[in-house]
């Protein structure tokens, strides 16, 4: 379990780290071998100039090298933890429902790891909204400027703990 006062560290669950972890173990260890092997097959093949099956193998190697690094960079600061205390303060971890710019929204505060394959909308804390939306509790009303330079108002309805 490693946890980081880090404002880079994601928080996670113990479930979504748990996943997480299980998924990099797969791509790390059976992942490359089996990818190594398409690659091998590919090879055999002939011309690597004009071989399909070996390039697709090489890309397809590319993006899982490439998630292998997102996910022992995100296990390696996540905060795992329980959800964080259900006071109605906005938080990494929360559901929030919010009036923004006038329409009802509700979505997770937090990484897009924690949602899985859950449909759920998802900002980052980090984001212009999440970091405007932190630290304030249901009722509380602001404005942020949007990417686009527009101030958008928001509304808090309500913030409750992840139960993923």
């Amino acid at each position: 379990m490693s946890t980081t006062n880090s404002a880079t560290a994601a928080w996670l669950t113990q479930e979504a780290f748990d996943r997480l972890k299980a998924e990099l173990d797969h791509l790390s260890g059976p992942g490359r071998a089996e990818i190594v092997q398409k690659i091998e097959a590919a090879r055999q093949e002939g011309d690597l100039k004009e071989n399909g099956g070996y390039h697709a193998a090489k890309e397809e190697q590319g993006k899982i090298e490439a998630r292998i690094r997102q996910l022992t960079a995100l296990l390696r600061d996540a905060h795992v933890g329980e959800a964080p205390a259900d006071d109605g303060i906005v938080e990494p971890g929360m559901i929030v429902e919010a009036k923004i710019a006038g329409d009802k929204e509700t979505f997770l505060l937090g990484s897009r790891e924690i949602a899985g394959d859950s449909d759920l909308d998802v900002f980052s804390e980090k984001s212009p909204l999440g970091a405007a939306i932190v630290g304030h509790k249901a009722g509380d009303k602001l404005s942020y400027t949007a990417p686009n330079g527009k101030d958008i108002t928001v509304e808090i309805m309500s913030a409750k703990p992840y139960a993923g």
